[in-house]
């Protein structure tokens, strides 16, 4: 009994040196990502990116749009990218062997027509059963072929990409009209660049007309709405702070521009994983550490990707269980990296992080929710630890919360209603009372389906852009 009574009197020691240095990290994060946000919102200038322009310094962009089963979405996503601001670009859509109408509504919206289009295979693909031409947007072009999973379509449009930037983005998503010269520049201003991540913000109750967001409020629904405090967590503090350490690790493959030439070198997007996007940013890190080379991967605040999130808890919770997964797969494939010198800062920080606090994360965290009643009926339970990990656990949260939202509503004046910025700030509370715990046990899970569900990809419902946009336009 004594040596029971050791062992969770050790964990429980474990369990707030644990929260606390986490804790520790996400103030550096948020610090981090304060100053990188208002300095952006304090120095970015419509001026800046009309010189670009009017020099004529920019370098086109191959658009990649992998698609499935998307024919609610895809043909407003189409037209949002066609309507970009930028003087060079394509548009390659991959209808990776979808089972709806998704390439008959391309054809219809589009005037699709087949030709004979020759291509390098660089890349190994499922084989491409035809490429269409669109009679009525000369830079669109529309490639049919075998399923093979989204990485794999990724790496058939790299193959018929013609120009030195790709974008890879999702077919349900719509872009700012000025997202490609946002991140561009980044490009031009250091050849050193390899990629550039920018943000990701919810489509879901936005005001949609011709597949550009005229209005950002708040989606009718809970889940949806808790996803915002998510994305503005992830971005504005855990990929701004990790750029800003020139260790950033995830570019979303929502949105990511990548230089065409670095990512060919490299063996394109990887098949076996469902963290693709994660696992090429990773080993764009790895190759170039191993090579010597100076480069940079960066997150930028304003580049905006808009996209469609979860609206019901299956979808949510396939999602969050697939993310997991892909990243405990991208650690094992990178495990060398871990804890190693030779990667610098990312071996010895970022690493560590991911595997410590993000992989591992939930494992502690369900561990000791399951372990508060147990050491209660042993007469175990020490209030001060209780108390202790509840506050560092929830209460820390709920701060970073608030200040990911004053970011987003403030800094950068998204959601401009001042109903919507409160609604936000008390979600940010309401968050921490169960919506938190409820996904910390599905990645909990997730980390034991890591190699039985190795690969697979779930079924994302959808609402569809055009429903979304008829019914914010109603006066």
């Amino acid at each position: 009994m004594e040596v029971l009574a050791l062992v969770l009197y050790g964990y429980q020691v474990f369990v707030l040196y644990y929260f606390a240095l986490l804790n520790l990290l996400y103030a550096a994060f948020a610090l981090f990502g304060l100053r990188m946000v208002a300095r952006y919102a304090r120095e970015l200038s419509e001026l800046s990116l009309k010189d670009l322009l009017e020099r004529e310094a920019y370098l086109p962009v191959s658009i990649l749009v992998p698609t499935y089963n998307e024919e609610k979405t895809i043909a407003d996503s189409v037209r949002s990218f066609l309507a970009l601001q930028y003087p060079q670009f394509e548009v390659i859509v991959v209808a990776d062997g979808p089972k709806d109408r998704t390439l008959e509504v391309l054809k219809e919206a589009f005037g699709l027509v087949q030709v004979e289009w020759v291509f390098r295979r660089a890349l190994p693909t499922k084989p491409v059963r035809g490429v269409y031409r669109s009679l009525t947007h000369p830079n669109l072009l529309v490639v049919d072929k075998e399923n093979g999973g989204k990485a794999d379509a990724l790496n058939a449009g790299l193959n018929l990409a013609r120009y030195p930037l790709f974008c890879a983005v999702d077919a349900d998503s719509l872009l700012d009209p000025e997202a490609l010269l946002r991140a561009s520049r980044l490009f031009l201003e250091d050849e050193r660049v390899l990629a550039v991540g920018g943000t990701i913000r919810l489509l879901n109750g936005a005001r949609v007309r011709e597949g550009i967001v005229e209005e950002l409020r708040l989606p009718s629904g809970f889940l949806e709405r808790m996803q915002i405090l998510e994305y503005a967590r992830a971005f504005f503090m855990g990929r701004a702070g990790w750029s800003a350490m020139d260790a950033l690790l995830i570019i979303s493959g929502a949105f990511g521009l990548f230089r065409r030439t670095e990512v060919l070198r490299v063996g394109g997007y990887r098949t076996d994983t469902v963290g693709e996007d994660m696992e090429l940013v990773v080993r764009l890190h790895r190759r170039a550490r191993e090579e010597g080379r100076d480069y940079r991967i960066l997150y930028t605040p304003d580049p905006i990707c808009y996209t469609e999130v979860p609206s019901d808890w299956t979808t949510l919770r396939r999602q969050r269980n697939r993310w997991h997964r892909g990243l405990w797969e991208v650690l094992l494939a990178h495990r060398a990296m871990l804890f190693n010198p030779r990667y610098g800062r990312l071996g010895l920080l970022a690493m560590p992080y991911f595997l410590l606090f993000e992989a591992l994360g939930p494992v502690v965290e369900v561990l000791g929710y399951l372990l508060l009643p147990v050491f209660y009926l042993l007469g175990m339970l020490n209030l001060d630890f209780a108390l202790l990990f509840l506050l560092l656990a929830l209460g820390y949260g709920v701060l970073l919360s608030q200040l990911a939202v004053g970011m987003e509503t403030l800094l950068l004046r998204r959601y401009p209603r001042l109903w919507d910025r409160v609604v936000l700030l008390f979600l940010g509370v309401l968050e921490v009372l169960g919506y938190r715990q409820a996904l910390a046990l599905e990645r909990f899970l997730a980390t034991f389906q890591v190699w039985r569900k190795r690969g697979q990809w779930g079924e994302m419902r959808r609402k569809g852009l055009g429903a979304e946009a008829q019914d914010h336009q109603k006066p």
